[in-house]
């Protein structure tokens, strides 16, 4: 018999199949070949190129009813294996975004394999197709399999709790303690028990915040809890007591604002002036002045006080909810006054005021990249008890502590204190994280104090203003590097001894640890030597501070190898694009072409703060992972036109630089389907040990299954890490809570594995804090849910859980 005679003819399906298999082949072959092309030439990989290639003969040949279409393919999927290891290891992420396509493409095509070497009048080779296929299929089984696991590094061994009476207060501060600590000391909800936390109550504020653009309204609170009482306040200011074991509105107090740009109340102060003031012990220390007399002296005896969003400090009673009268003018005090021009949103407060012995300190949001003349970033002390101003910390004058007289103003366009601030009680010291002037990405008119005091860690005399010292975080900031969260108040292990320290994260990914009297880095920082750009008279830093005797977090510099995708095609624009935009790792320099910033202005870490437990010495730290893309553009000088809306950093057009003469755009460094184009995660929690300075672990935050593409929600529960916004609470039972993912859950961990061991859904996600309290005897967990960032769903629900009663 001839070999024609044994020819099998494929039916009409079959062939219409493979002409559009490949048709679809060929097509991806040349996006690969083009894209690969652009990519040789821009000094990338030459991979793609090749894989274009075979992509096309496997496309025509499979057009043209060829069995060698499918060794074509395995060669490639070979290839594409052994240069997916080569170039990135066993990480999951990465290999399974160079590898799983085309593995599941193969598993498809193997078994065509013995049709068309049939069609050929060849033997059909079914085994070899077969075990081919069922290979492929394990190896995809594995890879779906993967993509429903964290992948991270995780502890070892859980350590048990360790026994102390550290944190078992009220929760009274926006950090927990004026220390800033997110440490709940009770110990009732265990790793073992947290598995059957319900629900004890909801409470709905009334108050949903709506961003469609990200720079609206957002809930971003973490509550106060003292004694019986829960403290809020919703997005837009309104201040409510709630009871603290069962939900129930005590009182609320509204301040209506008509500011629709940047709305948002991050936190409370409290301060009881029936409780013994407590003075310093470090020596040489200011002592804590007195209390003033104050009009009634049953009214007001605890107070609240609030920043709202059109700059005012108000105080309140927390027993009634009223005004206290005796405070500024009728519980008010304006804090535009000797600002100049410093109307909403240019000027805000977003952050908490605090509480600093009998002095409560106050700082500011101006709004960044809008104009070189803004509203002063002046820093200041009111008293606690009448509101009169007892000191202010003008950076363009440091020295005069005074209010500026008539006519006159705090020195314009200075760096200011957006974050929260921390309180030491033994020394008297306020401690702030300072940002930077009016215009982040353009310095040449920036005055020696604007260079001294940007981006700094500032300590202050709570009773006088006085400065202590500083330390300085970036050097002639040109990239949004303020200092964005409360340094928090560690006993530092150091040489077998205790050193009273602090700790603060930035958006650089960096911790840096200094003495808390003398700010001096208790562990290594160097000054890495930066490159400059070329914007006349740009007086760029040669050097920038790294502190690399603690882990730095998300703060790799980037590689081609390191651009990811959801598939190979966004993978392959997202090298392109990489390969063709200048980077020169951390603090690459902004210019007129187009510069990356990884990690970009919103971080690194940023206003959510660290949490620490004092018993075990261990730090936790969130971070998102988010680049951002730079383009200077030359124009006429020019007044601003922004309106402070800080969504400029998610791509609006030229945003003018007023005053200058330059324009800005600006936006994430995302993959055409609107994913970060470096590797996974894109957001970690992170447990740092103090005393041996090295992450214990780290695994990825939240998941994709309420992020929206295109509008449509993914609804895949993919542990791949996600960008955090908030912050972690720690608990002496050994758990970490978190919720502040773009998914709707409140998580628990393991704090001494990273494991996660329980899940709360939440009605919609949160920006917030947890904070944990015990009042009746039973430990509570409390979230705010206003709407995660990003997120199109929108709530207003405060939510408490507990263990259920014992029968």
């Amino acid at each position: 018999m001839s070999e024609q005679s044994k020819v099998k003819p494929l039916p009409t399906g079959a062939r219409i199949g493979l002409a559009l298999a490949g048709l679809i082949g060929l097509l991806l072959g040349l996006y690969f070949v083009i894209g690969g092309g652009m990519l040789i030439a821009r000094g990338g990989s030459v991979y793609y190129l090749l894989l274009g290639l075979a992509l096309s003969a496997t496309g025509i040949q499979l057009a043209r009813r060829r069995s060698s279409a499918c060794a074509i393919y395995l060669v490639l999927l070979i290839a594409t294996a052994v240069w997916a290891v080569w170039e990135s290891g066993f990480d999951f992420w990465p290999l399974n975004a160079r590898i799983f396509i085309f593995s599941m493409i193969g598993m498809l095509l193997a078994p065509v394999y013995p049709a068309l070497r049939a069609h050929e009048g060849r033997t059909p080779a079914r085994g070899a197709a077969w075990t081919v296929a069922l290979v492929l299929l394990a190896c995809n089984a594995a890879f779906v399999w993967g993509m429903f696991v964290p992948h991270g590094k995780f502890g070892t061994e859980t350590a048990p709790p360790v026994a102390s009476n550290a944190g078992t207060g009220d929760w009274t501060a926006y950090g927990h303690s004026a220390g800033g600590d997110r440490f709940a000391g009770y110990t009732q909800i265990t790793r073992d028990n947290v598995k059957n936390l319900q629900v004890a109550w909801t409470y709905h504020t009334g108050d949903v915040p709506l961003s469609p653009d990200g720079g609206g309204s957002e809930d971003q609170e973490t509550p106060l809890q003292v004694g019986k009482t829960l403290f809020l306040c919703s997005p837009h200011n309104t201040v409510i007591a709630v009871d603290a074991a069962t939900g129930t509105e005590k009182w609320r107090h509204a301040f209506p604002t008509k500011t629709t740009v940047w709305v948002r109340c991050r936190g409370l102060a409290y301060f009881d002036s029936t409780q013994p003031l407590v003075q310093p012990s470090v020596a040489g220390s200011t002592p804590v002045t007195p209390l003033a007399a104050s009009g009634d002296p049953t009214a007001c005896r605890k107070r609240i006080y609030m920043n709202t969003i059109d700059a005012k400090l108000v105080a309140l009673d927390a027993e009634t909810g009223k005004l206290c009268d005796d405070f500024g003018t009728h519980g008010i005090v304006d804090l535009k006054a000797g600002l100049g021009n410093a109307k909403s949103p240019l000027y805000q407060l977003t952050s908490p005021p605090t509480v600093a012995g009998t002095t409560v300190v106050v700082g500011g949001r101006v709004a960044d990249n809008v104009s070189l003349d803004m509203p002063g970033g002046v820093i200041r002390g009111f008293d606690v008890m009448t509101g009169k101003m007892k000191w202010a910390f003008d950076p363009g004058n440091p020295d005069d502590h005074a209010a500026p007289q008539t006519g006159k103003t705090f020195t314009r366009s200075t760096p200011n204190v957006w974050a929260p601030m921390t309180y030491d009680a033994t020394s008297n010291i306020v401690y702030m994280p300072v940002g930077n002037a009016a215009i982040d990405l353009w310095g040449v008119k920036r005055t020696k104090l604007d260079e001294n005091y940007g981006g700094s860690i500032l300590a202050l005399d709570a009773t006088t203003g006085a400065e202590k010292w500083h330390f300085q975080t970036v050097h002639h900031d040109l990239w949004d590097y303020d200092v964005p969260m409360q340094p928090t108040l560690i006993d530092f292990p150091l040489d077998g001894k205790r050193v009273p320290a602090l700790i603060v994260g930035t958006k650089m990914g960096q911790l840096f640890v200094l003495d808390r009297l003398t700010g001096k880095p208790l562990t290594q920082v160097v000054e890495h030597p930066v490159k400059p750009a070329t914007i006349p008279n740009e007086p760029y830093a040669k050097t920038q501070p790294l502190s690399v005797g603690m882990p730095q977090i998300g703060a790799e510099v980037l590689k081609e190898s390191d651009m990811w995708g959801a598939t190979p095609i966004d993978q392959l624009m997202c090298r392109v694009t990489f390969r063709g935009l200048r980077y020169d790792g951390l603090f690459t320099a902004p210019d007129t072409d187009r510069s990356l910033s990884f990690p970009g202005s919103l971080g690194g870490m940023n206003w959510g703060g660290l949490s620490y437990d004092p018993n075990t010495d261990m730090i936790y730290a969130n971070d998102m992972r988010l680049g951002l893309w730079v383009h200077l553009v030359k124009e006429k000088q020019h007044s601003g036109t922004s309106d402070g809306n800080e969504a400029v950093n998610a791509g609006m057009g030229a945003v003018p630089l007023g005053g200058t003469p330059y324009s800005v755009t600006k936006d994430r460094f995302f993959s055409p389907l609107g994913i970060p184009c470096q590797k996974p995660p894109f957001g970690s929690l992170t447990a740092i040990s103090s005393k041996t300075r090295s992450v214990a672990w780290q695994v990825p935050l939240g998941t994709v299954q309420d992020t929206r593409l295109y509008g449509m929600q993914m609804h895949m529960p993919t542990p791949i890490g996600m960008p955090t916004i908030g912050g972690s609470m720690t608990t002496a039972s050994g758990l970490v809570f978190f919720a502040a993912t773009q998914d709707y859950y409140l998580r628990a961990f393991d704090s001494s594995t990273g494991k996660e061991v329980w899940k709360a859904r939440l009605p919609v996600g949160s920006q917030g804090t947890p904070v944990s309290y015990v009042v009746n005897g039973k430990q509570y967990i409390v979230i705010s849910a206003g709407g995660a960032r990003q997120s199109p769903d929108r709530g207003d629900d405060v939510i408490a859980y507990a263990l259920p009663d014992s029968k």
